[in-house]
C-alpha cells in the first residue's frame, strides 16, 4: 500500500501540561520517523549549493562534507516521515507524555525536525545510555527505534523492506518503457520485419529503457523537494521514502552499465547515439527543463533520438519524411505535457511551478503551439501520402489519406482531454491506458497494413 506524505504545521504537537508521573516517549530520527537518509535529504536539498560549498573549503573529506551538509537548507515541512510512528507520537501526547527525538548526527536538522513537528528537544544516543543530561527521567522511557515500533532496524533490513518489486518498478517507471517501442518504428515503416532485425530492435529498446530508469533516478533525486509539494508527483518511490536513496545510488551506474553492454553488442554507433540521448537526458534534468520551450524541443529531441537509434540498431536509412513527421509529431505531445501539468496545478489551486519556466496564465499560448505543431503533422504526413517516395513501399498508397482524419482525431482528443485535467500522464501513456486511443491506433495499424 502506497504510504502517504505527511504534512504538518509547526503546531501540530503542541506540548500540553504533562503529569509530574507522566512518561516520555523517544523516536529515533533515522530507521523510524524518518523514511529516508537524512545526510541524503540534506545533499539532494541543494545538490549544486553542496558543491560550491565544497569547492569553497577546498576539502573534500569526511568532516567538511558533514559541515557543508549541516548547514544545507532542508524543508521539514514536506520530509517522508512515517505515518504510523506519527500516530504514536499524537497518542503518547495525547497521555500528557513528553517527546523526544534521538538522533546522533546533524543536530542542526534534528532540532529544526522536533520544533516543526512540535517535539520537546533533541537527545544524543550516548545520553540514552550513560544517563548524562536527560531532560527527563531514565524509567519512564518508551522508545520507538524502527517503524514497526519494536526492535532497531538495520540499514539492510530497512531497505529490503522497503524496495519490492513494485516499489523497483514505480521507481524505475516501467510503464514508461512504452515511449522506446519507438526503436521499432524504422523497421517497421522500412517494411524491415525480419527475425534479425527484431531481435537487434529488441535489444536496442532494452538498451533505452535501462538507460531510460538510470535517467528518471537521477532526475528523481534532484527534484526530490520540488516533487514532495506537487499533487501527484509526491507519490513517487523516492519522493514519499518508499525507496532509499542509497539504492538508487546503486542503482543507477548498475542500470548505465548494463545499456552500455546491450549497446556494444548491436554497434559502436548506436552506443554513440545511445551516449547522445544519456548526455541530452542529464542536461536536461540539470538545466534545460528549466528553460521555456527549451525544454519541449529538447523532449522532442529526445523521442525522435529514440527513432534514429532504431534505424541505426537495425542498419536501416532512416527517412527524411519520418524524421520531420516525428519532430513536429512529439513537440505536440511534449507542448500537451505542458499543457496538462500547467492545467492540473490550476485545477489545485496552486502556484506557478517552482522547478519550470512556465506560468499558468501561459495555457492558452501553449495549447495554441500544440495545435500548430500536430496540423504541420498532419500537414507533413500529406506531403508524404502525395509524393513518390511512398510508391516503393505501398502497393495501395491512397489508402494513407484515410489516417489524416484519424491523426486529426488522435491529436484533437488528446489536446481535449488535457485541456478537461483528465490527462494525467504523459501523452504516449495516455495513448497505451486510453481505449478510444488504442482503438484509433489500432485503426491506423490496420489501414498501413493493408496499404502494402
Amino acid at each position: 500500500m502506497e504510504q502517504p506524505v505527511w504534512q504538518y504545521d509547526s503546531g501540530t504537537l503542541e506540548p500540553s501540561a504533562t503529569p509530574a508521573l507522566a512518561g516520555t516517549l523517544v523516536i529515533d530520527l533515522e530507521g523510524a520517523l524518518l523514511r529516508s537518509q537524512l545526510a541524503f535529504e540534506a545533499f539532494f536539498a541543494d545538490v549544486g549549493g553542496a558543491f560550491a560549498r565544497l569547492r569553497a573549503k577546498g576539502s573534500l573529506s569526511r568532516a567538511a562534507l558533514e559541515d557543508v551538509l549541516a548547514q544545507a537548507e532542508v524543508d521539514y515541512a514536506h520530509l517522508p516521515y512515517d505515518a504510523d510512528v506519527l500516530s504514536q507520537a499524537l497518542a503518547a501526547r495525547a497521555r500528557g507524555e513528553k517527546i523526544y527525538l534521538v538522533a546522533g548526527r546533524f543536530a542542526h536538522h534534528a532540532a529544526g525536525i522536533a520544533s516543526h513537528l512540535g517535539f520537546d528537544g533533541v537527545v544524543a544516543p550516548a545520553a540514552l545510555v550513560t544517563g548524562d543530561a536527560l531532560p527527563f527521567d531514565r524509567g519512564s522511557i518508551e522508545r520507538i527505534s524502527d517503524r514497526s515500533g519494536s526492535r532497531p532496524a538495520s540499514p539492510k533490513t530497512s531497505s529490503l523492506k522497503t524496495s519490492s518489486l513494485k516499489i523497483w518498478a514505480k521507481a524505475l517507471r516501467v510503464y514508461q518503457y512504452a515511449k522506446n517501442t519507438l526503436v521499432f518504428v524504422p523497421a517497421i515503416t522500412a517494411h524491415q520485419m525480419h527475425l534479425a532485425t527484431l531481435g537487434y530492435a529488441l535489444l536496442a529498446f532494452l538498451a533505452f529503457s535501462a538507460c531510460a530508469s538510470g535517467a528518471y533516478l537521477m532526475n528523481d533525486l534532484l527534484d526530490l523537494a520540488a516533487d514532495r509539494q506537487h499533487p501527484t508527483k509526491r507519490h513517487r518511490a523516492l519522493a514519499a521514502g518508499d525507496l532509499p536513496i542509497s539504492s538508487a545510488l546503486l542503482a543507477i551506474p548498475a542500470l548505465w552499465l548494463f545499456a552500455v553492454a546491450a549497446s556494444l553488442c548491436i554497434s559502436a554507433v548506436f552506443l554513440g547515439v545511445l551516449g547522445a540521448y544519456l548526455v541530452t537526458t542529464i542536461a536536461y534534468s540539470l538545466v534545460l527543463k528549466r528553460k521555456m520551450l527549451v525544454d519541449v524541443v529538447t523532449l522532442a529531441g529526445l523521442y525522435t533520438l529514440r527513432i534514429i537509434a532504431g534505424a541505426v540498431g537495425v542498419g536501416v536509412v532512416l527517412s527524411e519524411w519520418l524524421l520531420i513527421f516525428s519532430l513536429f509529431v512529439f513537440t505536440s505531445l511534449a507542448l500537451i505535457k505542458r499543457f496538462s501539468e500547467l492545467s492540473m496545478r490550476q485545477g489545485a489551486g496552486l502556484a506557478d511551478p517552482s522547478n519550470r519556466d512556465y506560468r499558468i496564465t501561459d495555457l492558452h499560448v501553449i495549447a495554441a503551439m500544440a495545435a500548430a505543431s500536430a496540423m504541420n503533422a498532419v500537414t507533413v504526413f500529406s506531403l508524404y501520402v502525395s509524393s513518390s517516395a511512398v510508391t516503393p513501399l505501398y502497393s495501395r498508397p491512397w489508402m494513407l489519406w484515410l489516417l489524416n482524419p484519424l491523426l486529426l482525431y488522435w491529436f484533437g482528443r488528446a489536446l481535449m482531454m488535457a485541456h478537461r485535467r483528465e490527462m494525467p500522464d504523459d501523452p504516449i501513456i495516455y495513448t497505451f491506458r486510453d481505449a478510444a486511443s488504442r482503438i484509433t491506433v489500432a485503426a491506423m495499424i490496420c489501414i498501413m497494413l493493408a496499404a502494402i
